[in-house]
């Protein structure tokens, strides 16, 4: 029943509508990191987690699962630890002036967080996880210009990839 639950909770589409806001906001931000561009993206994440609750809880109710138990409520505490790590880190390296460094920070975060809840969900997450994970790592290695493009790639295309395969091979 619980495996039934992280299955059934978790939403192609809405993964689908994540990646084409993360591409819009991809286009609007720009490819300089700074302060606006940080307001921007973190639009985008505020959008993004609202997408993503609304459409989870969405899915739980019309299910007839409890939203408060069991995996769904697994998933979201392993997710929200890095997400708070990426809040914090957020604010003090954009306080320190290094907004170049926050795209492969946010991918390799948001890939962490996916890699443990994953755990509680269906087989795609961890996946998933896995792929933002070594976007985020060759983004932080790579020269600091193509942090911008790392970010529509992940946040925009990763979940548009994933949110087809989801919906397509799940249901979602």
């Amino acid at each position: 029943m619980e495996g039934a639950a992280a299955f059934t909770t978790f939403s192609g589409a809405a993964l689908v509508v994540i990646g084409l806001s993360a591409l819009a906001a991809g286009v609007l931000a720009g490819g300089s990191p700074g302060p606006a561009w940080l307001r921007v993206w973190i639009a985008e994440a505020g959008l993004a987690l609202v997408v993503g609750v609304l459409a989870t809880l969405w899915k739980a109710r019309t299910a007839h699962l409890p939203m408060l138990s069991g995996p769904l409520r697994k998933f979201g505490l392993a997710l929200a630890a890095p997400l708070l790590v990426g809040v914090v880190l957020t604010a003090a390296l954009a306080r320190a002036g290094f907004h170049a460094v926050l795209p492969g920070t946010w991918l390799m975060l948001y890939g962490s967080g996916l890699l443990a809840g994953g755990a509680f969900s269906i087989r795609l997450v961890p996946v998933m996880g896995a792929c933002f994970l070594v976007l985020g790592a060759a983004t932080t290695l790579a020269p600091p210009g193509l942090g911008s493009a790392a970010l529509m790639l992940g946040f925009g295309g990763l979940h548009l990839l994933f949110g087809a395969l989801v919906a397509r091979g799940h249901g979602g």
